[in-house]
């Protein structure tokens, strides 16, 4: 069973024994106001007569206003309830005449369809229901796929007896039985009764039974084909100085990779604290030395 076809017939069948509710038809309407008109510099909105109460000049009526009308107001005869009369309703009201020539040969009107009634046995039904419009009576012997989808569309409102209903056993059997009615028929079953498949592939009583994994057999001459990009052995018939140039780009990639990791490792490390005096020596031994008189003289250049 599907589930979202059962979540939207239970919806359905819900709705059935819901308690119709509105608001009050008067709500939003006992006061007495009128329109101020135009050229009175304030809104059109209805407002409320009188004077002497902030309640005179306030707009009234609607739905923006305070004390006014909600906008749409709920009634009672809304479509609360779901029933099969009102497919047939949409039957009498698509009644309509046909566009084309199809008016000339006797094909005037045309109309959609209504629902379908399943029966086992005809005790009077098809007499009961050929007044309605649009209402298809099918045995269930019988069932047609052009009746039951027509246009090919799925979903036509079904109405099955109870006769019917039991039948559908016996006609086309269950996933024990086979039918009784219809030879070398059974039904469409599924392939695993249990979805779980990590569980049934790691089960122990199941890998015990089941052979090993066969190997696959080479042909006599038969050679398999290896990729030498991921396999060196090939690669090396094809170039025999691939390995040599491998081995040197893993030993570059090895020293860049140390290089970087002292780099990171230079950078990251705690700073030592300096103390007063360490500070004013590197201060002092940074300033330039001096130059005496002395020595200025003898570096100047003699006269010729």
């Amino acid at each position: 069973m599907r589930n979202d076809l059962l979540n939207f017939v239970h919806d359905q069948l819900r709705k059935n024994s819901r308690q119709p509710y509105a608001v009050s038809p008067k709500a939003g309407h006992q006061t007495s106001a009128e329109s101020w008109g135009t050229g009175r510099a304030v809104a059109r909105i209805p407002r409320v007569r009188g004077g002497g109460t902030h309640r005179s000049g306030q707009g009234a009526f609607g739905n923006m206003c305070r004390g006014g009308h909600m906008y749409a107001p709920t009634k009672t005869w809304r479509r609360w309830h779901r029933r099969a009369w009102s497919d047939i309703q949409k039957v009498y009201q698509s009644k309509r005449f046909r566009a084309g020539k199809g008016k000339m040969r006797n094909r005037r009107r045309i109309q959609k369809r209504g629902p379908i009634v399943i029966f086992e046995k005809d005790d009077g039904l098809t007499r009961a229901f050929r007044n309605i419009p649009g209402i298809t009576l099918l045995n269930v012997n019988h069932l047609n796929i052009l009746k039951l989808a027509p246009g090919g569309h799925m979903g036509r409102f079904a109405i099955w007896t109870e006769g019917a209903f039991r039948s559908l056993d016996k006609l086309y059997g269950t996933w024990k039985t086979p039918s009784t009615k219809k030879a070398d028929f059974s039904l469409p079953s599924t392939k695993m009764t249990n979805t779980d498949l990590n569980r049934l592939l790691t089960c122990r009583a199941i890998r015990s039974v089941l052979r090993p994994r066969r190997m696959r057999a080479l042909r006599k001459g038969q050679k398999v084909k290896k990729n030498p990009l991921k396999n060196m052995q090939a690669m090396l018939k094809l170039n025999p100085f691939a390995l040599g140039e491998h081995n040197m780009r893993v030993a570059k990639q090895k020293a860049a990779l140390k290089r970087k990791q002292e780099r990171l490792a230079a950078k990251h490390a705690p700073k030592k604290p300096k103390t007063e005096g360490e500070g004013k020596t590197e201060a002092k031994k940074a300033k330039a030395p001096k130059v005496k008189k002395s020595e200025a003289k003898d570096s100047k250049p003699q006269k010729a």
